[in-house]
């Protein structure tokens, strides 16, 4: 029974560890235990002026009818004028073909790689293709194209910077007349704010009615962001990357890139396909671009792959537009940090984008105490060890049946091995008196087990929040750690880490067998290799779980006079 009760702790434990180093080295694309490694396609080519398209043969609708966005290489032969504008918090560079962002610098933000330039996220380089589109599409079949994002725009004067108390800043672009229809397009900046308003303002020309839809749609290559990728230990994390469907029906649904490979030219799509609510979003660890609008109105979301890229859009129909009228539409598009307390602002469901994994339900109100416990410290790496504090406050008797249980083992544990020793030959025999001792001394082999199966998913759970967390991201701690998202890098968090889990074998109760013994040391040398990697909050969460649990431990264990 100590045999088994040994076993199933560390069966527990080494499975908790082999699920999350398969996830890591799933979503970085190293080849699993439980399955192949995620796609990862060719880079793409560097394309002029930003282009990139859903491909002819992909047809996109709304309310019935069907049209299909043209393929890139009408525009890609027409140079661009690349526009930037800045704010406070980003700097933004449009290309005039198809007025559409194609970089997007989060000056708040250091790069992972180089803290030296800020992260980029909307991009256009020979490693990374992601932007964001809008354009309309002619429900009319046969009809002329309309302006979209291969269209040629001007750009009109204005402001570039936002300046010394101004609120807003906008850049407006004009296209000429295309398919018998003109379109204004404008971007406004909010001072402080990751939300761009995007209004279409699109003017009939024409002779004749116009069947309009607008689409709103997120290009990208399919590769994780740069750090996820190059190393298996890499301290970004292995978060979802990919687009990302919002219904309020179907809540929220990740779009595989695999997924999205494996569909054949008929497949339908295993998202949901149109609503009247809703949002389309491309995710990666700590950040997210999402376009929004407003319920109430119908709407069809649309995957796709584009060569070696994918596309997330939404298009939706607009009323028919009469020989002179201009239709106008509004969206927001939202590019920035995955703070989960704005995103639930900005929109139902969009909170979800941050990636909690299988403990969900349980990570969200640890995020939710842990985000209070800093407004009342102002400091994460002393909330995040107030949080552990608190929830070893809250398993206390949970823990102290455990312990009490390890320390009563290791009390008769000379006995048990006088008794191995002697009916060493006699296994039966030597079964009924190791269960004849425990009922002497009202020991339940397994009594060490339930506490910390329970409290497992709990650990977990935070373990996900604080990986997902974009408010660990450049944050302090004490001294040394300056970035809790990082490794640490005098590894000194890690050596006491590994320092904790020997001092917790050394006071538990001694394994009777000599194999059995020699790895109860080992098995901890060994997993705490990979803490060495680990983000710092990550292992500082750990080693104060340690430093508790030894305490409470040590405590129990004098009580009973066995320290």
């Amino acid at each position: 029974m100590t045999d088994m009760r040994r076993t199933l702790l560390w069966v527990v434990f080494i499975m908790s560890l082999v699920l999350l180093w398969d996830g890591w080295n799933k979503h970085n694309g190293q080849p699993t235990l439980f399955g192949a490694p995620i796609s990862q396609p060719q880079a793409a080519a560097s394309a002029a002026s930003g282009a990139g398209a859903v491909p002819a043969a992909t047809q996109i609708g709304a309310a019935g009818a069907s049209a299909a966005l043209p393929a890139a290489a009408a525009a890609s032969a027409v140079p661009g004028e690349r526009v930037t504008v800045q704010t406070d918090v980003v700097k933004a560079t449009f290309d005039s073909v198809g007025a559409s962002l194609v970089r997007l610098e989060l000056t708040a933000y250091p790069d992972a790689q180089d803290p030296s330039r800020p992260v980029v996220l909307f991009d256009e380089s020979s490693s990374r293709r992601y932007f964001a589109q809008t354009g309309f599409i002619n429900a009319t079949p046969g009809a002329a194209l309309l302006p979209r994002h291969l269209s040629p725009f001007q750009v009109v004067p204005g402001d570039r910077s936002l300046a010394d108390g101004a609120n807003q800043l906008s850049v407006r672009f004009e296209s000429p007349e295309i398919g018998g229809a003109k379109l204004v397009k404008t971007y406004t900046f909010t001072r402080g704010q990751y939300t761009v308003a995007v209004k279409h303002e699109l003017t009939n020309v024409s002779a004749a009615a116009i069947r309009p839809q607008v689409y709103l749609q997120l290009l990208r290559d399919g590769q994780p962001p740069e750090g996820q990728s190059t190393s298996m230990f890499s301290s970004t994390g292995f978060t979802y990357t990919g687009p990302a469907v919002y219904t309020d029906a179907k809540k929220f649904q990740k779009v595989e890139f695999a997924e999205i490979d494996k569909r054949g030219p008929n497949d339908a799509p295993k998202h949901e396909k149109t609503a009247s609510d809703g949002w389309v979003a491309m995710v990666q660890h700590y950040f997210v671009s999402a376009w929004l609008l407003p319920d109430g109105q119908p709407r069809e979301f649309v995957t796709a792959k584009v060569g070696s890229d994918y596309t997330v859009a939404m298009v939706q129909p607009l009323p028919e537009l009469a020989p002179g009228a201009t239709a106008t539409h509004s969206a927001t598009l939202y590019a920035g940090p995955q703070e989960e307390n704005k995103l639930a602002a900005l929109a139902p469901g969009l909170e979800l984008v941050k990636d909690y994994g299988v403990f969900t339900i349980i990570s969200k109100p640890l995020f939710w105490l842990l985000d209070h416990l800093h407004g009342l410290i102002g400091n994460w790496g002393w909330s995040i060890i107030a949080l552990v504090v608190l929830l070893k406050i809250a398993f206390y008797w949970l823990n102290a049946a455990a312990y009490k249980s390890q320390a009563k083992m290791r009390a008769i544990n000379p006995r048990i091995m006088d008794m191995r020793e002697r009916l060493k030959d006699k296994p039966q025999e030597m079964q009924q008196e190791m269960m004849r001792i425990y009922r002497e001394e009202k020991i339940n082999p397994l009594g060490g087990c339930l506490p910390i199966v329970v409290q497992m998913p709990f650990f977990i759970a935070l373990y996900w929040v604080l990986l997902a967390s974009v408010e660990m991201r450049g944050a302090p701690w004490l001294g040394w750690i300056t970035d809790l998202s990082a490794k640490d890098p005098l590894f000194i968090l890690p050596a006491l880490m590994t320092a904790s889990s020997l001092l917790q074998v050394w006071l538990g109760p001694k394994a009777p067998d000599p194999v059995q013994a020699k790895m109860m040391w080992i098995m901890p040398l060994a997993f705490s290799f990979m803490f060495f990697f680990f983000p710092a909050g990550l292992v500082l969460y750990w080693l104060v779980n340690n430093l508790l649990s030894i305490a409470q431990q040590y405590y129990i264990n004098k009580r009973l006079g066995v320290a």
